[in-house]
């Protein structure tokens, strides 16, 4: 399990944000009594989960924490497991639900606008890492079957080079099983692993060469992280 404690984010120009997340920012104490006190707790007692390569997370400066994706849990899990709060992107239409907007915009979910692109995720996300928050990005965009990265794509590379922030490599296991195709209820007992590779530094230039060639290093490490299993 992690015993990383967090320390205090840098802080960045607020100027420099985005009119998308401009008036949002999280709250960090929130965001630690919620992992210790009830996501933490639960993973643990009903997932079994294993945490390795905890000690890999920079506890400060601007940060890109990529993964692959198989469930909805995915990003408690993520989040939960470094030793600094992780900002996930949220359809914008959850900031108009009474209080699911307080708690959300508390943990540094940025909105973004259901069919507006991914000019406007990639616009959201910058925001966020100049608001010095962690940002999490799934590689492939949505969920796969199995949790492995197949089709790897290149927005989280486009973040990257433009705000040279480096990439944190994680791969879940074994969260596919919990809320399968078709189950109203997530599954208990399913054994879960995270495994946290090394930092890759931001890519050098932006042409689609570059970032592809980027985007993909990562979807490896990612995969190959997988394959280690349990």
């Amino acid at each position: 399990m992690e015993n990383a404690k967090s320390s205090e984010l840098k802080k960045s120009d607020p100027n420099n944000a985005t009119n998308i997340v401009k008036d949002r920012g999280g709250n960090p104490l929130l965001y630690k009594m919620f992992k210790w006190l009830v996501v933490r707790p639960l993973l643990y007692l009903f997932y079994q989960e294993r945490i390795y390569g905890a000690e890999n997370v920079p506890l400060t400066g601007h940060l890109i924490v990529v993964s692959n994706h198989a469930s909805d849990f995915d990003p408690l899990i993520v989040g939960s497991c470094m030793g600094r709060p992780v900002a996930f992107m949220a359809k914008e239409e959850l900031f108009e639900i009474p209080v699911l907007s307080q708690a959300i915009q508390a943990f540094g979910a940025y909105p973004v606008k259901r069919g507006a692109g991914d000019r406007a995720a990639i616009r959201a996300a910058i925001a966020s890492i100049e608001k010095g928050w962690a940002t999490g990005i799934f590689l492939q965009g949505t969920r796969t079957l199995d949790g492995r990265v197949t089709e790897p794509k290149l927005g989280a590379a486009m973040i990257a080079a433009k705000t040279q922030a480096p990439f944190l490599p994680i791969s879940i296991w074994g969260t596919e099983t919990i809320l399968p195709k078709g189950a109203k209820f997530p599954k208990l007992f399913q054994p879960v692993t995270v495994r946290i590779g090394e930092l890759i530094p931001p890519p050098e230039a932006s042409d689609r060469q570059t970032l592809e060639a980027y985007t993909q290093k990562c979807a490896d490490a990612i995969n190959a992280l997988h394959a280690l299993g349990r």
